[in-house]
C-alpha cells in the first residue's frame, strides 16, 4: 500500500513507482490522503510548519501499518526524518529545474516593469529578485492546477513552478523558459521522488532496491546535506544542485539569499569524488561551509 498526498501530481507520481513495482511482480493499490499542508493556502509554508506538514499524515500512516511506502516529492521531505523512518530510496530524477509560466510574457526578460510574478518560494524570491528587481513578486499557494489557475484568472503575469510537475502531468507546454541552474539554482532534491518507509522494514528496503536511482540518489544526498548543514526549511532562502562531471566527479552549486535584501546573493561551488554517501554528504557539507564563510547564516 503506497500512502500518498491526492493532489493530480502526487497520484501521478504515486502511480508511476506503483507501475514500477508491479514490473517486479508486486501487488500495489494507492492510499489517498489530504495533508495539512494541502488544507492550509492563506499562509505561507514558513509560518505554518514548514513542508514536513505535507509529509506528517503519510508517516501517520506508515506508523499505523495502513500504509507501507510513501512517495513524496523529495524536496518537500524534511533534511532530517522523524525517528523510526527511513528513505529506502530516490528515483530517477526528472528535469529539476524551475520554470516560467506565462499566458502573455515569453521570458522574464519581456516581464514589464512592476509585473506581478507568483511564488511562495523563498529561494524563488531572493533568485528573482537578483535577476529583476523591478518585478512584483506575490505568494502562491496551491497545487499545481490551482497555481495555473490562478495565473489563467489574470492574478498574475508570470508564476515560477518546478518543471519536473509540468512535465509529468503531460503540461510541458506551459513552459515558457526553464530557467538553467546557472541562472535560477533548482531547490535541493526538486524533481526526484523519494520512497519513505518505516525504518524497522528492511523488507521493504529489498523490494525497493532496483527503484532505486544511485547517482541520482548520490547528487540529492549532496544537496540534502548542504541544507541539513544550514539548518535549511522552507523559511530559509537555500538552494543546492549537483551535477556529474565528465571526469566521473560530483559538482555542487549552492546559494544562500537574505529575504530582507541587504546582504547580495551569495554564491559558491565545490566539487569532488562521491562514490558513496558519506562522500557525497561531505561534499554538501564543505559547500555550507563555503556559504557560512561567504556570510550566509
Amino acid at each position: 500500500m503506497i500512502a500518498t498526498r491526492e493532489s493530480r501530481l502526487a497520484l501521478w507520481q504515486a502511480e508511476h513507482v506503483s507501475a514500477l513495482l508491479q514490473e517486479r511482480g508486486h501487488t500495489v493499490s494507492l492510499l489517498g490522503m489530504t495533508t495539512r499542508g494541502d488544507q492550509i493556502l492563506d499562509r505561507s509554508l514558513s509560518k505554518i510548519g514548514g513542508k514536513g506538514l505535507f509529509v506528517k499524515e503519510l508517516e501517520s500512516a506508515l506508523e499505523s501499518g495502513a500504509a507501507d511506502i510513501a512517495v513524496h516529492s523529495l524536496k518537500d521531505v524534511p533534511m532530517d526524518l522523524p525517528a523510526g523512518f527511513a528513505l529506502a530510496c530516490v528515483v530517477q530524477r526528472e528535469d529539476p529545474r524551475d520554470a516560467l509560466v506565462s499566458p502573455r510574457y515569453e521570458s522574464l526578460e519581456a516581464l514589464p516593469h512592476g509585473a506581478v510574478v507568483g511564488t511562495s518560494s523563498l529561494r524563488r524570491v531572493v533568485l528573482l529578485r537578483a535577476l529583476r528587481p523591478d518585478i512584483r513578486i506575490e505568494p502562491l499557494r496551491g497545487n499545481l492546477d490551482t497555481r495555473l489557475r490562478k495565473l489563467d484568472e489574470g492574478q498574475y503575469d508570470a508564476i515560477v513552478l518546478a518543471a519536473a510537475g509540468l512535465k509529468r502531468l503531460g503540461l510541458e507546454s506551459r513552459i515558457r523558459v526553464a530557467f538553467e541552474p546557472d541562472v535560477m539554482l533548482p531547490a535541493a532534491g526538486q524533481g526526484a521522488l523519494g520512497i519513505e518507509i518505516r525504518a524497522d522494514r528492511t523488507d521493504l528496503i529489498t523490494a525497493l532496491a532496483p527503484l532505486g536511482h544511485r547517482t541520482d540518489w548520490l547528487a540529492t544526498a549532496a544537496e540534502r546535506a548542504v541544507s541539513r548543514s544550514m539548518g535549511g526549511s522552507c523559511s530559509m532562502p537555500l538552494a543546492a544542485h549537483a551535477r556529474w562531471q565528465p571526469g566521473g566527479s560530483l559538482r555542487i552549486n549552492a546559494a544562500w539569499g537574505d529575504p530582507e535584501g541587504t546582504i547580495a546573493l551569495i554564491k559558491v561551488a565545490a566539487e569532488a569524488g562521491a562514490c558513496d554517501f558519506d562522500a557525497a554528504e561531505a561534499l554538501g557539507n564543505q559547500a555550507a561551509a563555503l556559504l557560512r564563510a561567504a556570510g550566509a547564516h
